[in-house]
């Protein structure tokens, strides 16, 4: 019998959810607005479809915007010259306008790192441990520097040292990649309970109802005298959909709570 248990797991997004590649993207060099839709450029196939036969011309173009090269009739999402067309337009439609790039693969096709869905478990299974364990804020046991803040707590719950680290035991691979057209621009605001909302941040985000495949797997050798250094918390590993759900609800509570004291927040309450 191995000493593992794998699960394939199906993960669907109930709002459009943005994951960043930490770059932003241009309007007119990265994108173009075009008819309600944003058409994201490939800049270099645009340029070689421009014949530049004189250096003169070379130059001219190296400062030109690429989307300053484009006719109605050039939008066309069969061209070589973009890489993909989503829903959507940012709010703003200035030269050097930004919007935030979603994680993609070399493809260009969004997935879900498999780092951000295991920090997210990681997160629930912080919390549950720390009632389990009783554990209590104490300033003494801040670490000075805002980063590892928690740094203490971490240990005690995780272990010690990255030999003995519980998410050692927990493996969450990448998702596949799903097509571009499940892509949107979002122009979020954030709501604060008392004044106006921030200005608008504009995004490239996966649309809701999209769903997701990726595989989960926990190494329970790791929990066996054959490891040595033996890891405890099994038994959250084993009880992880039940955590995670209890994690959950409980932050849609307290959501909903501080939403309904917040301005403008009719639609997120809904």
């Amino acid at each position: 019998m191995p000493d593992y248990t794998l699960y394939h797991l199906k993960i669907s997004t109930l709002t459009p959810l943005h994951i960043g590649s930490g770059h932003d993207l241009l309007h007119e060099y990265d994108y173009a607005i075009y008819k309600g839709q944003t058409w994201r450029i490939n800049d270099a196939a645009l340029l070689d479809a421009q014949q530049a036969d004189t250096i003169a011309l070379a130059n001219q173009l190296s400062r030109t915007p690429p989307a300053n090269l484009l006719a109605d009739t050039d939008f066309d999402p069969a061209k070589a010259w973009f890489r993909y067309v989503i829903k959507g337009t940012p709010r703003s439609a200035a030269e050097g306008a930004q919007i935030r790039e979603q994680l993609k693969n070399v493809n260009d096709q969004p997935f879900l790192p498999g780092s951000s869905l295991k920090g997210a478990l990681r997160t629930a299974i912080g919390w549950h441990a720390w009632d389990v364990l009783g554990l209590e804020a104490e300033a003494s046991r801040l670490q000075p520097r805002r980063e590892w803040a928690g740094q203490d707590y971490e240990r005690e719950i995780f272990g010690a040292n990255p030999n003995r680290d519980l998410m050692r035991a927990l493996q969450v691979s990448d998702s596949r990649a799903t097509a571009k057209e499940t892509l949107m621009v979002v122009n979020a605001r954030v709501l604060h309970q008392h004044g106006a909302p921030s200005a608008p941040v504009e995004m490239e985000a996966i649309r809701s109802d999209m769903t997701f495949e990726c595989d989960l797997k926990i190494d329970t050798a790791l929990f066996s005298a054959w490891a040595g250094d033996q890891l405890r918390g099994r038994e959250w590993l084993e009880d992880l959909p039940s955590i995670a759900n209890a994690h959950s609800r409980a932050i849609i509570s307290a959501d909903r709570d501080w939403f309904a004291h917040a301005k403008g927040a009719q639609r997120v309450i809904a």
